[in-house]
């Protein structure tokens, strides 16, 4: 940043990111989710390929989002399940291989607010709304202007037409419909 500018401003008495342009780090964003197995044990995975921005506005209800997301990069910790995760029974990668979020509503008070977006996963694009905390701003060893966000969500996957699944004999289905994402991500300063 150059001349009078600053990674940061106070509004009222927070401090937030400045106006801008700011990049997501896709070394340092993750889009994380979790379901439940047996309706039981929580199972976690996440997709590493998350690119994107963020236009901070002057006044924060103004800003927007834009992510992209790359469906292969998704790891839960087990191979057989992040294959069938890629397959057309889930996510369909070779047909659809990525999926999208642009922002919406932006509601914001203090350093924490909720947004409203339409996310594209498999082809089928609905709202979703998510609550946002700002964490933070750090500037890096190389004079990179950081801004930190962290977001949470849930949805319900059959929604976007995600709706393999086995019944239990017992009762229940052998994966949760109700899905809560778990965003971190960290944005670079650009402009």
């Amino acid at each position: 940043m150059t001349g009078s500018t600053t990674p940061t401003r106070r509004l009222g008495e927070v401090e937030l990111p400045a106006a801008g342009t700011w990049r997501i780090d896709p070394g340092h964003a993750e889009v994380a989710f979790v379901g439940r197995h047996f309706m039981l044990t929580k199972v976690r995975g996440r997709f590493t390929g998350v690119d994107g921005a963020v236009e901070i506005a002057e006044n924060p209800a103004d800003s927007k989002v834009s992510v992209t997301i790359d469906m292969a990069s998704v790891h839960s910790g087990d191979q057989a399940r992040d294959d069938h995760l890629r397959s057309a029974d889930f996510f369909d990668v070779a047909a659809h291989p990525t999926a999208t979020f642009v922002s919406g509503d932006v509601r914001w008070d203090g350093s924490r607010g909720s947004m409203t977006g339409e996310l594209t996963i498999k082809g089928v694009t609905r709202p979703v709304t998510l609550a946002v905390d700002y964490v933070g701003y750090a500037q890096d060893p190389w004079d990179n202007h950081r801004a930190v966000f962290s977001a949470r969500g849930r949805l319900n996957r059959e929604d976007w037409g995600l709706t393999w699944n086995m019944p239990l004999a017992r009762g229940g289905l052998l994966v949760s419909k109700e899905i809560d994402l778990e965003l971190e991500v960290e944005l670079v300063y650009a402009g």
